[in-house]
């Protein structure tokens, strides 16, 4: 077969496999590193790929892209009837985590997350937390974690280079834009204002009345806070982390908002849980329409524990 029509058949696995996650082009470019013309490109069978580039492709989608070690068909006998018993425990979603932290914002009462995962996004929005002045500590080694926001952030004294290694540092916006009328943030290499990372976070919250300027390396925001969507708020971009912006903005707007075309995804599913233990009610979670009846103040002692699986029989 010709090498062309190779890279066309990996290119259409790698497709499936992304769609199947529920991922964008730009969500898997950001998790490679690399740019979404070149996800396209791959996809589309037009580029070149190394057996490196492949592994990393595979361990992004959690999906074996290619089989390696094996000339023929491979077939498995299954003998069924047994009863199956025992339990299963498995780690809490790690993309739910960083979420959740930036949620915690919303919240001035004490935030308690059970077995948060200790990656190092979730340490780098740690670092940025601490620098603004909220109290965070790991309890145990279970990894749950205490979140305490102070009255009052102190943003002039935000860790920018902390910021800056983190691409989630866009789901400040959000929280940060309840509670001051001007504010700036770093923002991340890569990710200028009007490029299809950042261009759905403003959508999303410019009807919430926040407006936001790139300049200098930092995004500066100015904040309407009279503004109310008056219409239901259409996301342009079926992306996890703006869907979560999305909620958050609402979260604590008085009324009811709609937000459209939203992310399904389980780390969606847990922001809205969270949520709803603070108070705001969410209904069509996990579906692709979400209905937030907003809390215009929040400050509620909460204990929460992100999604995880737990099966016993």
């Amino acid at each position: 077969m010709p090498d062309d029509q190779y890279l066309q058949r990996i290119g259409r696995l790698i497709r499936d496999s992304r769609k199947h996650r529920g991922w964008t082009q730009t969500q898997l470019a950001t998790a490679l590193g690399t740019s979404q013309s070149a996800v396209h490109r791959i996809e589309q069978g037009g580029q070149n790929l190394s057996l490196e580039m492949l592994t990393r492709i595979s361990d992004a989608l959690d999906s074996e892209i290619v089989s390696l070690g094996h000339s023929g068909p491979m077939h498995l006998r299954v003998r069924g009837g047994a009863k199956l018993s025992g339990s299963i425990d498995v780690k809490t979603s790690k993309n739910a985590g960083v979420g959740l932290l930036c949620a915690a914002l919303l919240n001035k009462g004490r935030t308690t997350l059970r077995r948060v995962a200790r990656i190092e996004e979730v340490n780098r929005i740690l670092e940025v937390l601490n620098s603004i002045g909220v109290r965070t500590r790991w309890l145990n080694e279970a990894n749950d974690l205490e979140i305490i926001r102070p009255a009052q952030l102190d943003l002039a004294a935000m860790d920018a280079e902390a910021a800056r290694r983190t691409r989630s540092i866009i789901m400040f916006l959000a929280p940060l834009m309840h509670d001051h009328e001007r504010f700036e943030l770093p923002y991340a290499g890569g990710c200028d204002l009007g490029t299809r990372t950042v261009e759905p976070h403003m959508t999303a919250l410019r009807p919430f009345g926040l407006e936001v300027k790139a300049t200098g390396g930092s995004y500066h925001a100015e904040v309407d806070g009279d503004a109310v969507p008056d219409r239901p708020v259409v996301l342009t971009e079926r992306g996890d982390t703006v869907t979560e912006n999305a909620l958050m903005a609402a979260a604590r707007r008085d009324g009811v908002t709609i937000i459209r075309n939203a992310s399904p995804n389980y780390m969606v599913q847990d922001v809205c849980f969270y949520l709803t233990e603070l108070g705001v009610r969410i209904d069509g979670i996990g579906t692709t329409t979400l209905t937030v009846h907003g809390v215009p103040n929040i400050e509620r002692d909460i204990d929460y524990a992100p999604a995880r699986t737990r099966s016993r029989r």
